[in-house]
């Protein structure tokens, strides 16, 4: 549905400072798709922040992004059977992607099974909305337009998937490109 990946694939190295860092390993699908195709936005509303560039860094964007949301009311997860929810590694909800419509997906890894667990917030910070399965199929639905963020968050664009590249200098141009038919 991507096509081929971009010119900024992440050295392993990176990835294990980043996972060191945060204490936790990162999804290998995860890994895989960022590694290809960020940093970019895709379908005009999606961003994903890259392990091993200066501008649309992907630890500097998860940092500040625990940040922002540490302050926010947990009360919803805390209901519904995470007592010591919270973000950051490694053992607290950890910002994945988000989108220029404030929403974010968080991953949460399960400190026994290494399994993760996803989070979506729709910018309501209050109310987060549960994804039993891998984060590529997570992107799958996202892209062929699912509410992936709660219910009526579904964008669904016809045609190939669109990409837009986050420049890597305040002179780069920003530029676009298409993924392969997608029949749709």
């Amino acid at each position: 549905m991507l096509g081929e990946g971009g010119a900024h694939c992440a050295p392993p190295a990176n990835w294990r400072a980043l996972e060191d860092e945060l204490g936790v390993r990162l999804p290998d699908d995860y890994k895989e798709i960022v590694g290809k195709y960020a940093p970019v936005q895709l379908n005009v509303h999606l961003y994903l922040h890259h392990p091993s560039t200066d501008r649309w860094n992907l630890r500097d964007w998860m940092t500040e992004t625990i940040q922002a949301f540490s302050r926010s009311d947990l009360q919803d997860l805390e209901r519904r059977g995470f007592p010591s929810a919270s973000f950051g590694a490694p053992s607290g909800l950890i910002p994945l992607l988000d989108t220029d419509r404030g929403e974010n997906l968080f991953g949460l890894a399960d400190a026994g099974t290494g399994a993760w667990r996803l989070f979506s917030c729709d910018g309501n910070e209050a109310l987060y909305y549960e994804y039993a399965m891998s984060f590529s199929e997570w992107m799958y639905r996202y892209l062929v337009g699912e509410d992936m963020f709660g219910p009526g968050s579904g964008v669904f664009y016809a045609g190939p998937i669109v990409f837009e590249s986050m420049p890597m200098s305040e002179t780069e141009p920003l530029t676009s490109w298409e993924g392969p038919e997608r029949g749709m």
